[in-house]
């Protein structure tokens, strides 16, 4: 049972940073915007609050610095892609390559020290139920931050008339700006979200997930977060189901190596990513459904005057 609950707890920690990236790229990509920098962005998010954490600010300043992080990187992505008419591939990986160079060189000088880290929230009398207390109220608040978001996102996609907006811009631009609504600014402002969601994805990896800077702490997860809007075919309750898959996966191969299973530790490790892979394969299998769920103006330039 022990067992069990470690694993189970691990997962939704694992899932956190992946639900916050993938849920902010999901807003970005309804808008029909494709910005493949979520792991450069994760990365700069990171820094900085590990940065603030180093330096003393609290955790709360930390957090809103990743974040802030993420959506001001996110914003160079926007006047590049959006206003400049770049092409979303290119910009995107660049901005990844970007984000990299510059969390590793905001790194330099942090060492192996550890910060303050976020602690799990203990929920009187809730904490204490048998089974129940550790498996749903022992977590830290940005656990339940992330939960929470996955109904409120769908909620305001399906439920709300800026959400319809928002859709709407991500199906035809054209059309929302024939009926006089902005739609590059829509498009920015879904772009700066999706930052912000990556930023504090980060920060949640350097400040609360480990504690401890390493370079490239990441380890992928942006690319997983990309890979979870497919996978989930742009709706947020499957990018829930997702975040669960990959993030227990990462908690069952360390487990696995620590058990000792008869497999060699790289094989493990890329556990994770393998299942993204196969999954990844087995929804292309069928591009009729792929074609109907993909926002028909995803990755396509659009200029207000013409």
């Amino acid at each position: 049972m022990d067992l069990f609950i470690a694993i189970f707890t691990g997962t939704m920690i694992a899932a956190t940073p992946l639900l916050f990236a993938a849920l902010g790229e999901l807003i970005v990509e309804k808008s029909g915007v494709l910005n493949l920098g979520i792991e450069g962005m994760m990365l700069i998010g990171a820094a900085i609050a590990f940065w603030l954490s180093f330096n003393g600010y609290s955790l709360g300043i930390a957090f809103i610095g990743g974040a802030l992080a993420g959506m001001i990187t996110a914003g160079i992505f926007a006047v590049v892609a959006l206003s400049l008419l770049a092409n979303q591939y290119a910009a995107g990986l660049a901005l990844a390559i970007f984000g990299s160079g510059v969390s590793a060189m905001i790194g330099t000088g942090f060492g192996s020290t550890p910060v303050e880290t976020l602690r799990p929230i203990d929920i009187p009398v809730l904490s204490d139920i048998w089974l129940l207390g550790p498996l749903l109220f022992k977590f830290d608040v940005l656990v339940y931050l992330a939960i929470a978001l996955v109904p409120a996102t769908a909620w305001w996609l399906n439920h709300t008339k800026s959400g319809l907006v928002l859709r709407t811009v991500g199906e035809s631009p054209q059309t929302a700006h024939a009926i006089g609504y902005n739609a590059i600014r829509i498009r920015y402002a879904a772009v700066l979200y999706g930052g912000a969601m990556a930023g504090l994805a980060g920060a949640y990896m350097s400040v609360a997930y480990t504690a401890i800077w390493v370079e490239g702490m990441t380890a992928g997860r942006g690319w997983i977060a990309l890979s979870l809007v497919v996978f989930a075919s742009w709706r947020p309750y499957r990018v829930l189901a997702g975040a669960i898959l990959f993030g227990g996966m990462t908690i069952l191969q360390l487990h696995g190596q620590i058990l000792g299973l008869p497999l060699p530790s790289e094989v493990l490790s890329a556990a994770p990513y393998i299942a993204a892979i196969v999954v990844l394969v087995m929804i292309s299998q069928n591009r009729s459904r792929m074609r109907l769920d993909v926002p028909a103006s995803l990755a396509k330039p659009f200029r207000a005057d013409g």
